[in-house]
C-alpha cells in the first residue's frame, strides 16, 4: 500500500471516529461520557503540589506562541533549500492555523461545558470539546515528526519523544481538571485526521528519505 493510500485509509477511519464521538457528545448535550467521571475524579485525590506544578508546566507548552514557532521550525527542517524552507514553513503554519480554525468551529457548534470550576487546578476559558491544548500539541508534534521523516529514516527516538510530549499535554488537561477525557480524545482524533488530510494534499511535494533531490525536483 502506498503512503498516500495509507493516509487516505487512516483519514477515513479517523473521520468516522471523530464524527461519531462528536455526535455522541452533542446528543448528550455535553454530559460526561462513560468513563469521563471516573477519570476526572481520580486526580482530585492525587494532586501533590509538585505534580500539579509539573502538570501546569507541561500544559503551558500546548498553547501560546510555542506551537507556532515549532511548526515554523518543522517547515525549515523539511525544506531542501532556502526557498523551499520558507514555503514549507508557511505550509506547516497553514496546517496548524487551519486546524485551529476547524477546532474552533467544532467547539462553538458543540458548546460543551467544562467540568465544574471548583475541580480545576489551573485556569481555563471557552468550551470544552475538543480540547484545544490536546489538538494544538498533537498537530505540532505531527508536523515535527513529518519534518524529521523527510530528512532521515533514523528519526524514531525524536519522534517518540514528540508523541510523548503531545500525550503528556493532553493528559495534563485531565489531571488539572479542566477537560473531560473525551475532550482530549476528540482533540487527538481531530489532530490526527487533519494531519492525514495534510499529508494527502502535500504528498506530491514531499521528498522521502533517500530520494534523489534532482528527480524530486523534476517530479
Amino acid at each position: 500500500m502506498t503512503p498516500a493510500r495509507r493516509a487516505g485509509t487512516a483519514a477515513c477511519v479517523l473521520l468516522l471516529l471523530f464524527v461519531a464521538l462528536t455526535v455522541l457528545v452533542a446528543v448528550r448535550h455535553g454530559a460526561p461520557l462513560p468513563g469521563d467521571r471516573a477519570l476526572h475524579r481520580w486526580p482530585l485525590d492525587h494532586r501533590p503540589p509538585v505534580a500539579v506544578a509539573t502538570a501546569r508546566a507541561i500544559t503551558a507548552t500546548g498553547t501560546g506562541a510555542l506551537p507556532y514557532v515549532l511548526a515554523f521550525v518543522a517547515g525549515l527542517i523539511a525544506g531542501r533549500d532556502n526557498k523551499q524552507r520558507l514555503y514549507a514553513a508557511a505550509g506547516a503554519l497553514a496546517v496548524l492555523l487551519l486546524g485551529q480554525a476547524v477546532r474552533y468551529g467544532v467547539m462553538s457548534a458543540v458548546a460543551r461545558p467544562r467540568p465544574a470550576a471548583i475541580d480545576w487546578a489551573t485556569t481555563a476559558a471557552g468550551h470544552s470539546f475538543p480540547s484545544g491544548h490536546s489538538t494544538t500539541s498533537a498537530l505540532t508534534a505531527g508536523l515535527l515528526v513529518w519534518a524529521l521523516a523527510t530528512r532521515t529514516s533514523a528519526a524514531r527516538p525524536a519522534s517518540a519523544l514528540l508523541l510523548l510530549w503531545a500525550a503528556a499535554v493532553g493528559l495534563s488537561r485531565i489531571y488539572l481538571g479542566v477537560h473531560w477525557a473525551s475532550d482530549v480524545l476528540g482533540g487527538w482524533l481531530l489532530a490526527s485526521l487533519w494531519l492525514c488530510l495534510a499529508a494527502l494534499a502535500t504528498a506530491p511535494l514531499v521528498r522521502t528519505p533517500g530520494e534523489d533531490p534532482a528527480s524530486a525536483s523534476r517530479a
